[in-house]
Order: C-alpha cells, then structure tokens, then sequence
C-alpha cells in the first residue's frame, strides 16, 4: 500500500542544512497496522508528512497505493488538483487533535466533507455515521472544550476518516492520553482497520504501542530507518534491536565459570515449560535473572534471562536443546566465545540483511 524509496528530506536554512529524513525505503502491506518507532528528533513526524506531501520531499519517491505522489507534486494547476484528490484517500490524525473550537464536534468532522462538495444533508448524515462508529453519535452538537482527551482524538479520527481513506497515518495520536485512554483509542484505530481494511501507519515513541496494536515495526534513528519488518520475525530475530527494546533485560553478562543467555519465547514455545524441562531433563541448575512477558497479536510472548553453570563452550548442549524447541538463543557479549553469539531457532533460515 505504501512505498518510499531513498526518500530524504532536507531543510534549509540561513545557510545551513539538517537532514530530518535520510534515504527511507519502507514498506507497508495493504491491511496491515505498521509502527515507525524512535527518540524525540529521529525524524518519524517529518516521515509521516512526507507520506502524504504536507512536507516535499527534498529527493526520493512515495507511492501510495500504486500512484506516485511525489510525481503529482510537480508544478501546474493540473498537478495540483490530482495531488489535492489523492490525499482524499489519506486520512491523518494528530498529537493535539487540531479541532477548530467554534465549531461543534459534527461540524468538525464535516468541514473535510465540505471541502468535497457535499450537499448540508450529505454531510450531516456521513458525519454522524462516522461519530457513531467512533462511539460519539451522542455528542455530537457538543463542542470541543466540552469533551475529554480520549474524546477529542475520537472526533479527529472521525474527521480523518470523512473521505474514505485507505490510509490512516497517526502522529503520536495517543502520546498525550493517559494509558487507559491510549488502550481504547488504539482498541478503536484496530477496530477500524479490521472492520474497514484500512492500513495504518503510527508514529510513536512509545514500545507499549507497538506490543499492543502493531503487525509490523520499523526503528528511525537521526533520519534513518535502522531495522524493520513484522514484530513476530523480529523477535524471532537474533540481535534484534526493537526485539531488545519490546522486551528490556536486567541483569548482568555472568561471571567467572557461569554463562548468562538470552531467550526469545515467541509462536507455540511460549506456552511450553521449557526452563523447568531443561533443569530437569539435563539436570542443569538454572538461575533466572530476569524476564518480560507480554501478548503480542493475540499469543503470549517474551523474553528471559538465565544464567547457567559452566562456560558457553560446556553448555553447547543445554544451548541446542533451547533452540530445538524453537527458542531463539543470545549469548550476550559472547561474540567470538567459540559458540555462536546468537542463533535462530532450530530449522529456520535467517537473512543478517533481512532487519535493515
């Protein structure tokens, strides 16, 4: 649905240059909830602009849904008019709502359908059938100061959704909720995108957001996408950054004669009593240093971090035991230890090019 190829974006000014976004090539898949995650000034808003051209890009091309906009961005009224009609099939969502207060909610999710030339009764009975499937058909002739946070982006998502999108880009739409809010708005963006097949892209800086709403992840860093691809393939990843980040690990990298290692529960291991099979099968005196665990895409996964006797070489069996039950395997630190320093499961093929 979504293609950018060696898009950049550079800004100029007083004859200085800052490059926001540096050579992205993304990928989203029609029907699909795709998270672009990373610090405060990685460059993930100015990404999400140039998705549907309120910022040009300085170089590079975006495609949505097979049509280039960068190409209807070239000067002439004509191009002008085909680049305004191709953003219809674009909905967008922001931080602070945007709502203009003199208007009520319903006018606010009927000025787009204004801007497309419907009729006063047309707009009126497509704003309310879009309130109602945000859940807010009842406050209708209220006005924005008189409804809460979670409410406001109900009402932005309502307005992003007047010309029937295919695409719905979020930028930080939830970081200014309180959590119980964010849960129900993103229960609501995934809702939407079952309901209606749209694909979403959010912007956010927060990793709870990807583990609860997210098919596929990328991970920007200074302008750069630096690791993406579906969240369960990269936590079955080894060395996995967003895999790390999804599932922070405490403890340390063992001592003299011990070896601490890394383990990726994901798919049916999760649910499988491996740690007390490998102390009981292999007779292994198990310490566990830490763990995270969470339900991503509807299946318990997590990661953990054990220490066990003996150095990596000694636990070349205990180690091929983990990942022949589909456990994906990190010796943190042990990079030229004489075993590998992480490893796949067993059976599966992995591509060191595959996250970048």
């Amino acid at each position: 649905m979504i293609t950018t190829t060696d898009l950049t974006k550079v800004y100029r000014s007083r004859g200085r240059e800052v490059t926001a976004v540096a050579d992205v090539n993304l990928h989203v898949r029609t029907g699909e909830v795709f998270g672009v995650i990373g610090r405060s000034g990685a460059g993930k808003s100015t990404l999400i602009r140039c998705l549907n051209l309120l910022e040009r890009p300085t170089s590079g091309t975006v495609t949505i849904d097979g049509q280039d906009l960068t190409a209807l961005a070239a000067h002439g009224v004509r191009a002008g008019r085909d680049l305004r009609r191709a953003r219809t099939r674009v909905g967008m969502i922001f931080q602070h709502f945007n709502l203009l207060s003199a208007r009520t909610v319903q006018g606010n999710v009927e000025l787009p359908l204004e801007i497309l030339g419907l009729t006063r009764r047309e707009r009126a009975r497509k704003a309310l059938d879009l309130l109602d499937l945000v859940g807010l058909a009842d406050r209708a002739r209220a006005y924005p100061a008189q409804l809460s946070g979670g409410q406001k982006q109900r009402v932005g998502i309502a307005r992003a959704l007047a010309g029937d999108p295919k695409v719905l880009l979020s930028d930080e739409a939830t970081s200014a909720l309180d959590p119980e809010t964010t849960r129900s708005v993103l229960r609501l963006l995934r809702e939407l995108n079952e309901r209606l097949g749209l694909t979403v892209v959010l912007i956010t800086h927060e990793m709870d957001v990807v583990k609860a709403v997210c098919d596929s992840a990328a991970l920007m860093e200074k302008g750069r996408i630096t690791e993406s691809g579906r969240v369960a393939d990269l936590l079955a990843t080894p060395g996995s950054r967003l895999a790390r980040e999804l599932f922070p690990l405490s403890g340390g990298t063992g001592g003299t004669g011990r070896t601490v290692v890394d383990i990726t529960f994901h798919g049916d291991a999760a649910g499988q009593p491996v740690i007390s099979q490998l102390a009981r099968d292999h007779d292994v005196d198990v310490s566990i240093l830490g763990a995270a665990m969470d339900t991503i895409g509807g299946r318990q996964t997590g990661r953990m971090r054990i220490e066990l006797p003996g150095s990596a070489e000694e636990n070349r069996e205990t180690l091929r035991f983990l990942r022949e039950r589909g456990l994906t395997v990190e010796i943190p630190g042990a990079a030229g230890a004489g075993v590998p320093a992480a490893e796949a499961p067993a059976g599966q093929t992995t591509d060191e090019g595959s996250a970048a």
